[in-house]
């Protein structure tokens, strides 16, 4: 079935458009949130961002993601995940509007990155608690397609929450006082997050805590050794060996260009002031109608081909790209880049799932994307300290796109030559 198709069909549940919306509201929060502190660290008006500054923020914005979400777990299967949901949107936002008021004094010190850390790892435990809470309100037979259609629809509403937030800055204006009424506007959307949850019931969500469960401290012990077998589990299979290290690859990539375009609109593209962050906007809204894109056709493009041969095809269509759009430098030819790159991310990632889904034992699956989910997060932040000693604070490096070109026509040489040597035909992607 079509992603549409897919997304009609989970929608008639009440139960699950009750969940379903306050992921919404929540993702669209995430947006308006990063949109203002990505506006405030990156494109102050009143620095010149260099690249290994722009890495420590990565660092900042990621460790929760890299770190705390596969410990989370521990806790979700241990509180009412109603009230995770509620409890951490509200945490949320008064955090925002704490970084609100820091931003509007001029205060952007150890307390301001401190309050903006925490508000990200508070995002793991919403984030996985929804997660969890979503076997409770759908079917078993739909839950495959709302595992499907979330995640994409949550994307997206981060997406539309980022372009809302710079919109918000019209209202404010350029200077701290932009930047506050955004990350204030996103505070309001976190409380309407937490509210709208509140339609759901206390246990509604589970867990079910009918057998007693371990220590916490034995709970997160495991979560180690989990990790360490679910890396095991991942070496011996294959298929999800060579999908896991293509999605690291890719990311570690997608890192680098993503500084990089941070650094061009910032010091080159634009003459300085709301131009860079209305730059480096428009080149993300584009990029997201690329990441939509992406996770519409591959399930199209695997029911006429197979996995191997559509990761082959999107890798070799990144090379491309970074050739005809990305290598000239040029203002109004990077954004197509941007756009081409976010559909070989979606699709790459779409069927990396896929893969690692049907490659992994049930037993060891939990454990398998504990591992997926820190490799995800943690090659970007690598990314990002790499680009810090390679690309100059202008953004400007022919060499290191000719670089990230090689890399990803040597993946999808390796994925050419699976897609031609492995006789059986994978099923399409559902999605």
């Amino acid at each position: 079935m079509s992603f549409f198709g897919d997304l009609r069909v989970v929608v008639r549940g009440p139960r699950f458009r009750r969940l379903f919306a306050t992921r919404l509201i929540s993702q669209f929060a995430d947006g308006v949130y990063q949109a203002g502190l990505a506006g405030y660290v990156f494109f102050n008006p009143e620095q010149h961002t260099t690249a290994s500054e722009v890495a420590v923020a990565f660092a900042v914005l990621l460790l929760p993601f890299s770190i705390v979400g596969p410990f989370a777990g521990v806790f979700i299967d241990r509180w009412s995940r109603r009230q995770v949901l509620l409890l951490s949107s509200l945490v949320k936002a008064v955090l925002a509007a704490l970084t609100a008021f820091l931003v509007s004094i001029g205060s952007d010190g150890a307390l301001f990155f401190a309050a903006a850390l925490v508000l990200l790892s508070i995002n793991r435990f919403f984030l996985s608690g929804l997660s969890a809470g979503l076997p409770y309100v759908i079917p078993r037979d739909q839950l495959m397609m709302a595992n499907a259609v979330t995640p994409t629809c949550g994307t997206f509403a981060a997406f539309v929450g980022a372009g809302a937030g710079a919109g918000l800055r019209l209202l404010g204006g350029e200077g701290l006082a932009g930047t506050a009424v955004i990350l204030l506007g996103a505070g309001i959307a976190f409380a309407l997050a937490g509210l709208t949850s509140l339609a759901l019931g206390r246990q509604e969500l589970g867990p079910d805590l009918n057998a007693e469960p371990p220590e916490v401290r034995d709970a997160l012990r495991n979560v180690v050794v989990g990790l360490a077998d679910g890396a095991r589990h991942i070496w011996v299979r294959e298929p999800a060996r060579y999908a896991l290290l293509t999605i690291g690859g890719h990311r570690f990539l997608f890192g680098i260009a993503s500084l990089m375009t941070l650094l061009l609109y910032n010091n080159t593209f634009t003459d300085g002031g709301g131009d860079r962050l209305a730059g480096f906007s428009v080149a993300l809204a584009v990029s997201g109608i690329g990441f939509f894109l992406g996770a519409i056709i591959t399930p199209w493009a695997t029911a006429r081909m197979t996995i191997d041969a559509w990761i082959a095809l999107l890798l070799a269509s990144a090379c491309a790209a970074l050739l005809l759009f990305a290598l000239p430098f040029s203002a109004v030819l990077f954004p197509a880049a941007g756009f081409f790159l976010g559909v070989v991310s979606q699709g790459v990632k779409v069927s990396v799932d896929t893969l690692v889904q049907r490659h992994v034992d049930d037993a060891y699956r939990g454990r398998v994307f504990s591992v997926y989910d820190m490799l995800f997060n943690a090659t970007f932040a690598v990314a990002a300290g790499v680009a810090a000693f390679t690309v100059p604070p202008s953004g400007v490096s022919r060499a290191v796109v000719l670089a990230m070109v090689l890399a990803f026509a040597a993946m999808a040489t390796g994925w050419t030559v699976r897609a031609r040597t492995r006789a059986p035909r994978e099923p399409a992607v559902h999605v």
